[in-house]
């Protein structure tokens, strides 16, 4: 089969690059002394139609200043979508010269207060302010972040003095920061899912009315309320009833174990055909959904030899590898997963695990549930999609792709005498606002990062770290959810909500001295959009994001 071929692509073959960067502010520490800075070119990336089944139309530099992104359909979420870190502008000449991966994956160039300075793999990654920066500099000459996969060390660290914030406070600490005077807890809201995933394209999971024993064999409140903190809560639906229209249709299954037992006998499985032995497949990181991965995914394996009989062994993944096989559809038996809002949207939930652009995690995609998925969001107001997300929410519970069982309460804590300290409802927390006092301020999270190229990356505290760094279009204001530009310094969108018009920052510098401009913003989008485009490589090759919100690629090969 021909691939189809994109209009002007010029922009991502550049010519050799000799002379040496420009000037501007404190630079990185990555080798960009080769590199020279492009002159302004209008370019335009484009699909000959939209048969291809993505939303995206063309991305153009219509001048200088000025992007212009055309959809398929309209999108009221647009907004909302581009303003996230995965989709973070770097200069198109530095994008080309790493080839869409080497020192792409970490040493990123972006317009951001702070520089990476230093990736200590295994200990710690070290950003420096970047002097050049076009907004409000950040308040600390030093951003250093750590990492330490068990709760107890990231708090005894914060109580010592060794670090300045932590992620992610233990279901059991939250009384014991309240109860320091040194200390802060700052709360999170549960815009989140903790799930059981399952993967159609496996036995025994291949038949539907396994799913629904499955859903009805596992007491979800127990989990919720034997190792979950305060404020969280069991989830009756997959996305959190804090997003418009997340809560319509029918609630999920009641805890039911006979009711669970007949459908197995039901699908076939008997004392002649005993169910086989399944795999528990999970990696050892907390999220603000699921706060003890152990113990969880402990209970779940003894409620099922309860309540069903099925022998459950556990498999303890390493983090990358877990979400490589997860998003690749090769895990089979059961998954531990969940997902943390990016914005207050249902196609941000529905639409990313289960709409026409999403991953292979939960096997073949089911028909029914696209089609719904994709005829709300396309629709204006939350009153017109209401219906759709209604149906959405049914066929959930209907082919049961996973079980959601929990929307988990979260915390981050930090010294009391730090300045500027929050929570994001979207755990992208803007540390250039905070200070300590000091000219060094450290943060630990959970894990080390992935790789600092997030275009490529799902996990949080790749994220986290690349927000400091590269930025988007738009982003989200501190420690909320509104949207609101950042290097478009405004936006417009068409009656249709079809074409969106982004005007750039004049005078916004890299890290390396160069100049933001619109044929930066093309190139860094167009390589995630294209699958034929040579920087379409990165660490996976996945680009989840883009895909996720976005649907398939441009020049997507064809299906194996």
């Amino acid at each position: 089969m021909k691939r189809q071929v994109s209009v002007l692509l010029t922009l991502v073959v550049l010519a050799s690059l000799l002379l040496t960067a420009c000037g501007g502010g404190a630079k990185p520490a990555v080798q960009t002394e080769g590199l020279k800075e492009e002159a302004f070119a209008s370019t335009k990336v484009e699909a000959p139609n939209c048969d291809y089944g993505g939303e995206i139309k063309s991305i153009e530099a219509v001048d200088e200043l000025t992007v212009k992104i055309t959809l398929c359909t309209p999108d009221p979420a647009f907004p909302s979508k581009i303003a996230f870190s995965s989709f973070g502008i770097q200069p198109r000449e530095y994008l080309a010269s790493t080839g869409g991966k080497g020192d792409l994956l970490e040493k990123p160039i972006g317009t951001g207060p702070f520089y990476v300075a230093q990736w200590e793999r295994g200990n710690q990654l070290v950003f420096k302010k970047f002097d050049g920066y076009w907004g409000e500099k950040a308040k600390a000459g030093t951003l250093v972040f750590r990492w330490g996969t068990e709760s107890a060390q990231r708090l005894l660290e914060l109580q010592s003095g060794t670090v300045d914030g932590i992620d992610n406070v233990g279901p059991d600490d939250f009384k014991t920061v309240e109860g320091d005077s040194n200390l802060k807890l700052i709360t999170r809201p549960a815009l989140n899912i903790m799930y059981i995933g399952m993967n159609n394209a496996f036995a025994p999971f291949d038949n539907e009315l396994v799913r629904q024993a499955f859903a009805q064999a596992i007491d979800r409140k127990r989990i919720v309320d034997n190792f979950y903190p305060a404020g969280s809560e069991v989830a009756d639906y997959f996305t959190p009833c804090a997003i418009p229209n997340a809560c319509a249709g029918e609630k999920w299954y009641d805890f039911n174990p006979e009711a669970a037992k007949a459908l197995l006998e039901q699908a076939g499985y008997n004392a002649d055909n005993p169910f086989p032995t399944i795999k528990l497949h999970y990696r050892d990181v907390v999220r603000g959904y699921l706060p003890d991965p152990n113990v969880v995914a402990q209970d779940i394996q003894a409620q099922l030899k309860e309540n069903l009989g099925v022998t459950v062994e556990i498999d303890v993944m390493e983090s990358g590898a877990f979400l490589d096989a997860a998003d690749s559809g090769s895990l089979d038996g059961l998954h531990l997963l969940g997902w943390g809002a990016d914005y207050p949207d249902q196609t941000n939930f529905v639409g990313y695990h289960f709409g026409a652009g999403s991953s292979k995690q939960f096997g073949t995609k089911y028909d029914d549930l696209v089609a719904a998925i994709e005829n709300g969001a396309q629709r204006a107001t939350d009153a017109e999609r209401a219906p759709f997300y209604e149906e959405t929410n049914n066929l959930i519970k209907q082919h049961v792709p996973m079980i959601p069982v929990a929307h988990g309460g979260s915390a981050v804590a930090f010294k009391a005498s730090v300045e500027g300290a929050h929570s994001s409802p979207l755990g992208n927390e803007n540390f250039s606002v905070m200070s300590n006092g000091t000219d060094t301020f450290v943060w630990m999270q959970n894990a080390e990062p992935i790789s600092l190229y997030c275009a490529d990356e799902t996990d949080g505290e790749s994220l986290r770290a690349c927000e400091q760094v590269t930025q988007s279009l738009l982003g989200y204001k501190t420690a909320g959810t509104e949207v609101e530009p950042v290097l478009a310094e405004s936006y417009t969108a068409s009656d249709d909500l079809m074409t969106w018009t982004f005007t750039l920052r004049k005078d916004v510098k890299f890290h390396n001295g160069f100049t933001l401009d619109a044929a930066d913003v093309v190139a860094s989008l167009a390589l995630q959009w294209d699958a034929a485009n040579p920087l379409h490589t990165g660490n996976t090759g996945a680009f989840s994001y883009w895909s996720g919100l976005f649907g398939p690629f441009l020049n997507a090969p064809p299906a194996q």
